[in-house]
């Protein structure tokens, strides 16, 4: 290969596939249609399995049974603290099943092998256990009322029946960041998770079941977006729409909440997030965070820094280090524990990718290294990184979501700060100088849900998280998720004869 550079295949043995039905009201069920679609595995583009395919009227009957669950079972009514035992053991279930649930998310999406034992499943569980803790500290507050005659009080409720619909590029910690803070608050849920990566939902659908999690709190319905997520953003009975994906999509559903029942909607969106490195950087740190932010997860990661933006000081000397480090990247099977990058999640996007970068080329773009697949089977792209990009490049606008960077030299910090926030996204952004003046500025004037200071993908389930622009209208992670599946309801009554106010 000319750049980049590729392992084998693996020894690890691939999972058994245990799970492919629907998940309604605690079985594994056939859709209602009888259909099935494939899976596939995007290391060689071969089928995995046969994954039952659910429609509207799957969803209409996972719907009924979270309903009646949510409606007339004991989740809702249960104490925070019993809701958090259970969730508990979930977690426990979640932990005694890392390995398997990694091999899932590596074979279905193409994800790292180890970085799945070491880093999402763990997480996945985690997630589990720090609403767990919050489920019992769920409270409202009393009211002093301007009028003396009146005394009030607030009540935080489960907003009732919830559609998650999850996308591939995290299936694990993304189910977790949906299904955890809605159940520790009570709700009941209906999970669309992606079609490409169906396998691991179902998973975690059966450990819910053996840890004893009530009957039609948690039903999951594989099936694709234009028939069993449409059949969830339009339901008449769904109460809140939770989406995490494309800003295209997002749009779509919440123009059908608003045509059905005008149910609650919180989305996470696209995003193009900028990395600023000023001339006081350190180099090498520099272009390793650039290196991660860009590439970590073969660049399928919504707040990936696809833009960086280096002052004009040090601009040749961190160009330098990207193209050297980016060649040496080892791009290969997920199961290889020498593998950085595995393939992207599917032929879909490995397509679309590879048509950016004839864009960048086209464009009048520098490609400075990779911008090539990798080998005759599967679904992998060379590092690329291309330079003398302009702001009105596709490249520079364009959510790719693939191992793409775009280059560009800034001389100011005011300019850095323009071309940052020139873009319709606006999720996270990174800062690298060691000046905390400048940083202040800088982090005050990007307009980003999220600012990361001399480090990339400071992620932690007590920091909230989500977007400005058309990066979404919510936060997620820390107790700020739990109000996205609660409402506030105000209790007021007469106050007579009170020895004070």
């Amino acid at each position: 290969m000319e750049n980049g550079k590729c392992n084998g295949g693996s020894t690890v043995k691939l999972p058994e596939i245990k799970f492919t039905k629907l998940f309604i009201n605690g079985q594994f069920i056939d859709a209602a249609s009888g259909k099935t679609f494939e899976t596939i595995d995007p290391r060689n583009g071969e089928v995995i399995a046969q994954i039952a395919e659910g429609d509207k009227e799957d969803v209409d009957l996972a719907v009924k049974a979270a309903r009646h669950a949510f409606d007339h079972g004991p989740w809702p009514r249960m104490t925070g603290f019993e809701r958090g035992r259970l969730m508990n053991k979930f977690a426990d279930l979640i932990e005694q099943n890392v390995e398997e649930l990694a091999k899932l998310d590596a074979v279905d999406g193409g994800k790292l092998f180890q970085w799945g034992k070491l880093a999402d499943i763990p997480a996945t569980a985690n997630n589990f256990r720090y609403n767990a803790g919050a489920a019992d500290k769920i409270h409202g507050e009393t009211l002093k009322m301007t009028r003396q005659s009146l005394f009030g009080y607030t009540l935080k409720e489960p907003v009732g029946v919830v559609g998650h619909i999850i996308p591939w590029n995290f299936p694990s910690i993304m189910f977790a960041t949906k299904v955890a803070p809605s159940m520790a608050a009570g709700c009941t849920m209906v999970v669309k998770p992606a079609e490409q990566t169906s396998l691991s939902a179902l998973f975690y659908a059966h450990l819910a079941k053996e840890a004893g999690i009530p009957d039609g709190v948690l039903n999951i319905v594989p099936g694709f977006g234009s028939t069993a997520g449409a059949a969830i953003a339009s339901h008449m009975d769904i109460d809140k729409v939770s989406f995490t994906g494309s800003t295209d999509v997002g749009r779509k559903i919440m123009q059908a909440a608003a045509a059905s029942n005008l149910k609650k909607v919180s989305l996470e969106l696209g995003g193009k997030s900028p990395l600023l490195i000023f001339n006081d950087a350190d180099i090498d740190k520099a272009a390793e965070l650039a290196l991660l932010g860009c590439f970590y997860n073969k660049g399928e990661i919504c707040v990936a820094s696809s833009r960086v933006f280096v002052q004009e000081g040090i601009y040749d000397k961190v160009v330098e280090k990207l193209v050297e480090k980016a060649k040496n990247r080892t791009v290969g099977d997920p199961f290889d524990s020498t593998s950085e990058q595995g393939p992207q999640v599917d032929k879909r996007q490995f397509e679309k990718i590879l048509s950016y970068i004839e864009h960048g080329k086209n464009e009048g773009a520098t490609l400075l290294t990779g911008g090539k697949a990798i080998g005759d089977k599967g679904y992998f792209i060379e590092p690329t990184i291309f330079t003398d990009v302009t702001e009105d490049m596709k490249i520079y606008q364009d959510e790719i979501f693939g191992p793409v960077m775009s280059l560009k030299k800034f001389k100011t910090v005011e300019e850095g700060i323009k071309w940052a926030n020139n873009t319709k996204y606006g999720l996270a952004a990174g800062i690298v100088s060691q000046d905390i003046d400048l940083i202040n500025t800088v982090s005050r004037s990007i307009k980003a849900g999220i600012v990361w200071v001399n480090c990339y993908f400071g992620f932690d389930l007590d920091c909230p998280y989500g977007g400005y622009k058309m990066s979404g209208n919510c936060r997620e992670s820390g107790l700020d998720a739990l109000d996205n599946f609660l409402q506030t309801k105000s209790v007021v009554m007469p106050l007579h004869n009170s020895p004070w106010m």
